[in-house]
């Protein structure tokens, strides 16, 4: 049975949207930092990972005998405490994938909800942000027959100003443990067309928010930014 001490902590960090919304200062701190991502979720449009190869490319020859999808597995998010470790290991879920296995966007997206928010709160709004990094089941299929596969390269992983700025603005609305950090990298996919390489590279930049000890006693992944619109 958890601890009066927890419960109340649990229900403060629940009430951080609410807290986020009602508060005038903290509106006009998050009008001007873009954190909307955090409250209604990325945007469909413009999405790299919903885009196919180039119309030039031609799909791989179904007659080739090495055409054929692997099995593979997917590692798990880690048991820590260390939130950067952390946030490391959501970026290389988000981002490294190869279609041309088993596995579906549904697989990939799995591994991150099953380490979502305990309490189930802002579950709902990060399948929702999930919308906004991986393709969709169709797009997925097309991508395959070019053998596409993808990996994040990280260049910068930092906890923004603009969340220094917004956990002071809240007034101590936002727990202990909660954090945000914004990941700068180069997204890498490669291919096959007829046989020949093909790659393509692309940079991108994300927040992703998490909590921690003490509020749980492990690192959970809560919300992601829009794509492309992080907290700087």
């Amino acid at each position: 049975m958890s601890s009066p001490h927890s419960d109340d902590q649990q229900r403060r960090r629940r009430r951080l949207i609410i807290s986020l919304t009602a508060t005038g200062l903290v509106i006009a701190v998050l009008a001007g930092i873009g954190i909307y991502g955090l409250i209604t979720g990325p945007r469909d449009a413009d999405d790299p990972g919903n885009h196919t190869p180039n119309s030039s490319t031609a799909p791989v020859d179904p007659t080739d005998p090495n055409g054929h999808p692997e099995e593979t597995e997917l590692p798990v998010l880690p048991r820590t405490n260390s939130p950067e470790t952390y946030v490391r290991a959501v970026a290389a879920a988000l981002f490294d994938w190869d279609t041309f296995t088993l596995l579906t966007p549904s697989d990939h997206r799995a591994v991150l909800i099953e380490d979502a928010d305990p309490t189930g709160t802002e579950t709902p709004g990060l399948i929702s942000d999930l919308d906004g990094y991986f393709p969709s089941a169709s797009t997925w299929r097309d991508l395959a027959e070019y053998r596409t596969r993808q990996h994040l390269q990280i260049d910068r992983i930092y906890i923004p100003e603009q969340w220094e700025e917004a956990v002071a603005a809240s007034g101590g609305q936002i727990t202990e443990g909660t954090i945000a950090y914004t990941v700068e990298g180069i997204r890498h996919r490669d291919g096959v067309w007829y046989d020949d390489p093909v790659e393509s590279s692309h940079a991108v930049a994300f927040t992703v928010f998490v909590s921690c000890e003490p509020v749980f006693d492990r690192c959970h992944l809560l919300r992601l930014s829009e794509l492309d619109n992080p907290l700087r």
